[in-house]
């Protein structure tokens, strides 16, 4: 197989087509609790902290799934990866509609999770292999989709969830994540040898970019950073529905942030994956975190209608690019044939800083009577996030790392 005639061809295009029509539909998974989270609470009698519990449980699970799931596709192939991702959700959705309780809901929010991680990590580190010129790029649009499912799923299943409840929304999911995912997944047969994508990088010299930190050491302090900066992103994600609610605008208005703040998201992660491939990763990756950390103290001052469909949108644009920067940072520091895994390590550390984040502004609402606090939380996370990119940033110009 020619090098140069796989790597950003007309075939990678399509598959990154394929990749993130996929990452949309399956990624829904995160983004359907915290549409239904104000009805689960209503039915089951719960306090905010353990309304939020299911939500937590999803970004355990999905945390996990990227790290498994992405281990998986190094061994399997992306196509029987994500199929059977696709066959999980399907079953889970379908078991979450005979809950009786809000536990036994976050119980099986944990398989809802781990399948709908295959739609962000795995798919990331496989389109990864595919692109060189643009990978940022490229990263940066599988990654959208996650971005785009919450733009679009919420309005989508807001009518459903107002005539019919929350127990039909997801019996709609879990027909859809049959019928329209398993014919795309395959359609990802193809797969590319690492050892072409390897030689590429090579002759290209995007990979081996240096630092003096092991691989190890500086996957555990990407993974830091991401929880980090997870952490912060969380609150405004997680609660901008329930707040909404608080305020007396009600949760469609909510939902209309939530996908006015992802679609600003999306945007953002479109033009950080442009960025990325100017710049590199971690320079990417350093302006999304300040900018989120300025958005975030935007949320303390403005309470309005007005005013938070606006710093909604401040915050969506700010942030968007920043978990993909990670798996671009993995992959040029980092070797090809260990992507799935890498990039599902690191990955799995953002998903814990949004599950512990989510719950920790639970929490600090119950104690504190509202949100000014959790706020006030993220913005220190956000400064350790900070802090640690730039130690890498520093470090980057020194020599080669060794192998582990």
């Amino acid at each position: 197989m020619d090098d140069a005639r796989v790597h950003d061809s007309k075939y990678s295009w399509t598959r990154l087509g394929i990749t993130l029509a996929i990452a949309t539909i399956c990624n829904v998974g995160i983004w359907a609790i915290i549409v239904i989270m104000p009805a689960v609470q209503a039915e089951f009698g719960a306090d905010r902290a353990d309304a939020s519990l299911p939500y937590t449980a999803t970004m355990i699970g999905f945390a996990l799934g990227n790290l498994f799931i992405g281990r998986a596709v190094d061994r399997y192939g992306v196509t029987l990866s994500v199929t059977a991702a696709a066959i999980a959700i399907a079953a889970a959705y379908l078991l979450a509609t005979f809950s009786t309780s809000v536990y036994i809901l976050t119980a099986i929010q944990v398989i809802i999770g781990f399948g709908t991680a295959a739609g962000f990590g795995p798919l990331i580190a496989d389109i990864s292999h595919w692109f060189l010129k643009h990978r940022g790029l490229a990263v940066a649009i599988t990654a959208s989709g996650n971005y785009l499912s919450g733009a679009i799923w919420p309005l989508l299943l807001s009518d459903v969830l107002s005539d019919f409840g929350w127990r039909y929304v997801y019996l709609v999911l879990a027909a859809v994540s049959l019928l329209i995912m398993l014919p795309l997944c395959l359609m990802l047969k193809r797969q590319i040898p690492v050892e072409a994508t390897e030689r590429a990088e090579t002759s290209s010299r995007l990979s081996g970019k240096t630092v003096s930190f092991s691989p190890r050491a500086l996957q555990y302090m990407l993974a830091l950073a991401g929880f980090g900066c997870c952490m912060a992103m969380s609150m405004p994600q997680v609660h901008i529905v329930s707040l909404c609610v608080d305020l007396g605008f009600g949760p469609a208005v909510g939902a209309e942030m939530l996908s006015l703040m992802l679609m600003g998201g999306v945007v953002s992660r479109l033009v950080s994956g442009l960025i990325a491939d100017r710049l590199g990763g971690l320079r990417t990756l350093l302006i999304g975190s300040v900018a989120q950390c300025i958005a975030l103290f935007l949320y303390i001052p403005y309470d309005g209608l007005v005013s938070l469909y606006i710093v909604s949108l401040v915050f969506g644009l700010s942030q968007g690019g920043i978990v993909p920067s990670y798996a671009v940072i993995v992959r040029e520091y980092l070797p090809a044939r260990e992507a799935g895994a890498r990039v599902g390590f690191v990955i799995m550390a953002t998903i814990f800083g949004m599950a512990t984040g989510g719950w920790a502004s639970g929490w600090i609402y119950d104690l504190t009577g509202s949100y000014q606090m959790a706020f006030l939380n993220g913005i220190a996370w956000n400064f350790l996030n900070i802090g640690i990119v730039l130690l890498i940033l520093f470090r980057s110009q020194t020599p080669k790392v060794v192998a582990t």
